[in-house]
């Protein structure tokens, strides 16, 4: 194995947590996956989740976590209150260095380097690194905002759907999938979305992207409102400097034909991915280069 020091590296997002470790020379030594890991959602239950995968990615190369310096990159992170709730956990790692999963996410895309991301996942957020200089644009969250993002795009087909419900749609395919699986009546679908999180949401975005790929004309006009305003993500981290755009997240592959011409010409393809990029993070927080190469 690798000798140390060791880095993890934490990406925690609305529906998933992902952990890697790696040695000083970049050497992959293990890797581990979680469940919802979103702080600003559910705060102790995001810290048991990080740890958990932890555990597991350093338990298969016989680390123990304090040998560990941590890099994380954690969905809800808004400010620097958030940061400092977890550093002040006092979580056993050798050090730990902290930021929003979209800071993480354009560590890696660009190795540390100017461009911007757009993350199209459960949530959604613009953000961009120029010149040092960091842009954000969205991410506020499900309550607030999170357009064009995998929770916003299932949430709009179950409003439909209940709609549909009403007799004020008409029914398509995609309606009826969804009712399906919340309930085919007003007293089965209230139940439903009376306990729904944004990653319940979430499950129904591939199925609105298929439909519309069909012609499912509900499922159109929410892509085609999807896309535009993952468009203006894209368009004012432009505005803002940024030369390239990554499209990341779970929506990235199925988006870029529906996006707006300015920003479709923008993308480019990321370096790394978040988790690398709160590897990054944590170098760095030890004096050392960001990128092992």
């Amino acid at each position: 194995m690798s000798t140390g020091p060791f880095f993890l590296g934490i990406d925690g997002g609305g529906s998933r947590c992902r952990a890697r470790i790696r040695g000083a020379d970049g050497t992959l030594l293990a890797e581990a996956m979680g469940g919802p890991s979103n702080i600003y959602q559910d705060f102790e239950g995001a810290l048991a989740t990080i740890m958990n995968t932890a555990h597991e990615a350093a338990g298969k190369v016989g680390l123990a976590t304090e040998q560990i310096h941590a890099g994380m990159g954690i969905a809800g992170i808004v400010t620097s209150v958030g940061a400092d709730k977890i550093v002040d956990a006092a979580l056993p790692f050798a050090s730990v260095t902290v930021d929003n999963d979209a800071y993480a996410a354009c560590v890696g895309a660009f190795s540390g380097g100017d461009g911007g991301i757009v993350i199209a996942g459960t949530g959604s957020i613009g953000f961009a690194l120029v010149g040092g200089v960091r842009h954000m644009v969205g991410g506020w969250g499900f309550q607030l905002g999170d357009h064009g993002s995998g929770a916003w795009v299932g949430h709009h087909a179950v409003r439909r759907a209940a709609l549909a419900l009403d007799g004020l749609l008409q029914p398509t395919r995609l309606i009826t999938e969804v009712l399906s699986r919340t309930g085919g009546n007003r007293l089965d679908l209230s139940r439903w979305s009376e306990q729904a999180k944004p990653k319940d949401y979430a499950q129904f975005a591939p199925l609105v992207f298929e439909c519309a790929a069909q012609g499912d004309v509900q499922g159109m006009m929410i892509v085609i409102e999807g896309a535009g305003a993952i468009s203006n993500l894209g368009r004012a981290l432009l505005a803002r400097g940024a030369k390239a755009i990554c499209l990341l997240g779970g929506l990235s592959q199925v988006y870029p034909p529906y996006l707006d011409a300015d920003v479709k010409r923008a993308l480019a393809e990321p370096q790394a991915d978040a988790v690398d990029g709160a590897i990054m993070m944590a170098r760095r927080g030890q004096g050392l280069p960001e990128h092992w190469s």
